[in-house]
């Protein structure tokens, strides 16, 4: 036996054991996310192992040809300190290329971020709370034949396409996870995706044309998902959505700071919420 680290990319069921290192950190993940995380990109996420012993992870999407993001950089208590979570951050952001990588990261990281490269350009700040549940009649369950119009209102408000994450994302059993579509005439005007997590419930991300629409699929997905905090992750720079939750009683737990390699997505007017702070 060695004690020599060996990364390699990991499966679908690793990734699930990975969550649950997350959950144990206090992430929260949603309780399908595995499958649709590990679909976005499978040769994209990493595990670290001594002795065939799981000690360390790492993600590096590529959604598209341009854009990659980072998340679910773990290691194991026991093994920080030893250079190991440095050498699995070098190999994964490896598999980005000359993509620009984004990562919502801790602010206390911060500085170990900017050596690689990555300059803050904004925050994601967590809310927590509930509202009063309230359905609409404009308001239906997505399907698979809205999924085209979906993904260009996502890369329209993100700034690039991310065509297998969302094909994962936006199914959904209606039990872990749904997306909620909002109508406008004939039109699809925005939609949310909420899924079933450990504590609550996760909203996003959330794409609409202004605030009063954003608060109407929330409001429905409240009625929805009345046990449990609601949770939903907001750019600094959208204001007026903060604010509106905040006024509503929305608790900020902790923020992020948003920061890429490489020049950053010019995101839309239409990026209320993100999806998650593990691929952007």
């Amino acid at each position: 036996m060695t004690d020599t680290p060996v990364t390699r990319p990991m499966s679908a069921a690793e990734l699930e054991t990975v969550l649950t290192w997350a959950a144990g950190e206090g992430w929260n993940p949603g309780l399908s996310d595995a499958r649709a995380f590990h679909a976005a990109d499978p040769e994209g996420f990493f595990l670290t192992l001594v002795n065939d012993d799981p000690v360390a992870a790492i993600s590096v999407v590529n959604h598209d040809e341009g854009h990659a993001f980072l998340g679910l950089y773990l290691c194991r208590p026991d093994w920080r300190g030893r250079g190991i979570g440095y050498a699995t951050w070098m190999h994964a952001l490896a598999h980005a290329g000359t993509r620009t990588v984004g990562l919502d990261g801790v602010p206390e990281q911060e500085d170990n971020y900017r050596k690689s490269g990555f300059v803050r350009t904004g925050a994601s700040l967590r809310h927590e709370g509930r509202l009063p549940p309230q359905t609409s009649a404009a308001i239906r369950p997505a399907t698979a034949d809205d999924t085209p119009a979906l993904m260009a209102l996502d890369a329209q408000a993100t700034g690039h396409a991310r065509p297998r994450f969302l094909t994962a994302w936006l199914s959904g059993d209606g039990q872990t996870r749904e997306t909620r579509v909002l109508q406008s005439g004939g039109d699809i005007a925005g939609f949310a995706t909420w899924r079933a997590c450990g504590t609550g419930t996760k909203i996003g991300p959330v794409i609409a044309p202004d605030t009063d629409a954003a608060l109407t699929l929330i409001t429905d997905i409240a009625a929805l998902r009345p046990d449990g905090p609601l949770i939903v992750d907001v750019p600094e720079a959208n204001t007026a959505l903060r604010r509106a939750l905040e006024q509503a009683g929305f608790i900020i737990p902790f923020s992020t700071a948003r920061m890429y390699r490489g020049p950053a997505p010019e995101t839309g007017p239409g990026l209320q919420a993100i999806a998650t702070m593990e691929l952007g």
